[in-house]
């Protein structure tokens, strides 16, 4: 339990103040009051010549006396008695003959007392309904600000990030290093007549820097730079969003130059509309807000909104239009040199043996991102101390990517030496396609131990990094894919269920091959189906297939064939390669992991498999053989002074089979 918490809590001191008061007055009136006596004692008394004074009030059926001796030290004294003894009690009044006589009181609730009946249920409620409203809101104090908000303000007592916190990302920081100059000096941009952009949206994969980046800009700018979350404007409330969006813009404008950064904008700013319900609900009224706000304020009031995000395709289209979000920058998964600068950021503070060599670490994490990259380090971190080592050495770091990749080991499981046997000719025939195949990347590693749902994987590699890939290789993808499968299949002659990540793999690669990427000559260059994985429930109800279901059972006989090609192609490496599978399945029983080094001594005598056919998409037209011109060479001076374009997006990502790495991302 948090004291502290409690302890700020109203409602604590408000039942203290009330237990007090009701002690009190307890204390009081015991103090101040008759004594009280029983029944047969008060009819005592009354039989003697002592009482003087009697009131007998009905309705609480209680009879208060004075005494003109003291009983039990006390001259008042009083009594109460059934409704059956009601008859004796008066006759022994009346028998008693007070000197002062007697009286009958009959009690009537004052006005005050009335009053204080209504307002204390209503101020027990009121108080109610304020908790509420606190515990809503994070917390006492906030009840007048329901509106208000929520955004925090980065000050000089918050850890700074700056630019050279930021390795990988060179163009999106030059992008943002421009929103930092105009803050610091307008005139210089005002005087050629340029506008800076109102809005930055920084869109990629998840863990690729984006808030990493906004923080630095925090750190850079030197202005107010406020911060806040796209789900802290949806309340339950109605119109409680858009009044934080007023509020937030407000505080912004007041403040100018300021920065106002919203991550995951995506949780607000979703497309209108879709849905079963759609309607105007509190999101879409937060949203509209927010579209008034961004291009309503002062084009001179220096606010600059920058917003993060990993779904920009589900972004509203008016919140993307110039004049908002003017400039969109991807920040995508580092290449090799921001892997290695990353790695070297993040390697700081942590001692490295001299021979680790980060260029090497680097390629070996192929299409990771930075958080990726800053969770092996830290991974490699945690098993060194955990083996009471100073030193964080290969080893430790090729276990950490080999558990960010795959999991961790599970030592637990035990195999037996028939499942080990069918696990290590199963990743020896991912191995073995992947090295006899022409367009295949290096096989790095082959391991049989299970690791996290895997009992065991091939990992393979590129030697540089990628952002397009060939038919070709996709084709030997696809064989290297059914290796596994096929070695089973010709050793066992009984193939496990250990293939069938492999199958499905296969399966996405080749149907892509025929509806997306127009890689048959059956269909040719023709896109078929939109986008899957549609976010918006509704937004595409109602809407059918785009292709007839000639067109679709066409579509399966070319999966099929693909599939069935690279079934083939994989049966002939492995049939012409025998000798060197049965040489790779003993070496993992008895090392159980292989390294590339260990890897390229048992594949020396490989046989590849021929080159495949030229393939045309259209047998009537004319093949030229004429060849492509040839790279020039770059002057090294001029290269180092010069900025190497950026590469176009890769459309496809890399290897299938069981435990392979991670292929860089689209």
């Amino acid at each position: 339990m948090d004291v502290k918490k409690l302890s700020r809590n109203p409602l604590i001191y408000v039942a203290l103040i009330g237990l007090l008061f009701v002690g009190g007055f307890l204390l009081i009136s015991n103090l101040a009051g008759p004594k009280q006596i029983t029944t047969q004692e008060g009819l005592k008394l009354l039989s003697g010549e002592t009482v003087t004074e009697v009131v007998n009030t009905d309705g609480d059926q209680r009879v208060d006396m004075t005494l003109s001796k003291e009983f039990e030290g006390s001259k008042t004294v009083q009594f109460y008695y059934v409704e059956a003894r009601a008859a004796d009690v008066v006759a022994a009044i009346d028998e008693a003959a007070p000197k002062k006589g007697f009286d009958d009181a009959v009690p009537r609730a004052s006005w005050f007392d009335g009053f204080l009946s209504l307002l204390i249920p209503m101020l027990l409620l009121g108080l109610l309904f304020w908790w509420l409203l606190s515990s809503m809101q994070g917390g006492g104090g906030k009840v007048m600000q329901f509106g208000k908000s929520k955004a925090k303000l980065v000050n000089k007592e918050t850890p700074t990030v700056t630019f050279a916190d930021v390795a990988g990302a060179d163009e999106a920081i030059e992008e943002l290093h421009e929103i930092k100059e105009f803050l610091q000096n307008p005139a210089k941009f005002q005087a050629i007549g340029a506008r800076i952009p109102k809005g930055v949206l920084l869109y990629g994969p998840p863990g690729t820097g984006k808030t990493l980046l906004a923080r630095a800009v925090a750190g850079e700018a030197g202005a107010p730079f406020y911060s806040i979350s796209g789900s802290d404007f949806v309340e339950m409330f109605v119109g409680v969003g858009a009044s934080r969006v007023r509020d937030l813009f407000n505080v912004a404008k007041e403040n100018a130059p300021a920065i106002i950064f919203i991550d995951e904008i995506d949780a607000v700013g979703r497309h209108r509309g879709a849905g079963l319900g759609g309607g105007n609900d509190e999101r879409e009224q937060t949203l509209n807000q927010m579209l008034v706000e961004m291009d309503g304020f002062d084009p001179n009031a220096n606010v600059i909104v920058i917003a993060a995000t990993n779904r920009p395709d589900i972004l509203d289209p008016a919140l993307l239009r110039p004049g908002r979000f003017d400039r969109q920058i991807g920040v995508d998964a580092p290449d090799l040199k921001g892997r290695q600068r990353i790695l070297e950021v993040h390697a700081k503070g942590k001692p490295l043996a001299k021979s680790v060599d980060l260029e090497v670490v680097a390629r070996k994490t192929p299409g990771f991102t930075g958080a990726d990259l800053a969770n092996v380090l830290n991974e490699a971190a945690l098993l060194t101390a955990r083996s009471d080592a100073q030193l964080v050495d290969n080893r430790a770091l090729d276990e950490a990517i080999d558990r960010v990749i795959a999991g961790p080991q599970r030592r637990t499981r035990v195999m037996k030496d028939k499942e080990k046997l069918i696990t290590a000719y199963h990743e020896g025939g991912h191995a073995l396609a992947a090295a006899a195949m022409n367009y295949t990347d290096p096989v790095t590693k082959i391991t049989i131990l299970p690791r996290g749902k895997a009992l065991g994987y091939t990992m393979v590699l590129p030697l540089d990094d990628k952002y397009s890939v060939t038919r070709n290789e996709l084709q030997d993808q696809l064989t290297y894919a059914m290796g596994g499968r096929v070695a089973e299949e010709i050793v066992f002659h009984d193939p496990t269920t250990g293939a069938s990540n492999d199958i499905e793999k296969a399966t996405s690669i080749a149907r892509k091959m025929v509806i997306e990427y127009g890689m048959t000559t059956e269909l040719g260059p023709v896109k078929l189906g939109s986008e899957s994985g549609e976010p918006f429930a509704g937004r595409d109800m109602g809407r059918g297939r785009e292709y007839s279901e000639t067109i679709a059972e066409r579509v399966d006989a070319e999966v099929r064939a693909l599939i069935e090609q690279a079934h083939n192609e994989a049966y002939q490496v492995i049939s012409d390669n025998r000798d060197i599978l049965d040489k790779l399945a003993l070496a993992l029983l008895e090392e159980e992991t292989l390294d590339h080094n260990r890897i390229a001594e048992i594949f020396t005598e490989v046989r590849k498999l021929p080159e495949r056919p030229l393939w045309l998409s259209s047998n009537e037209r004319p093949v030229s053989e004429r060849p492509p011109i040839e790279v020039p060479k770059k002057d090294v001076s001029l290269a180092a002074s010069v900025e190497a374009p950026a590469a176009a997006p890769r459309t496809q990502s890399g290897s299938a089979g069981a435990g392979h790495a991670r292929p860089a991302t689209a």
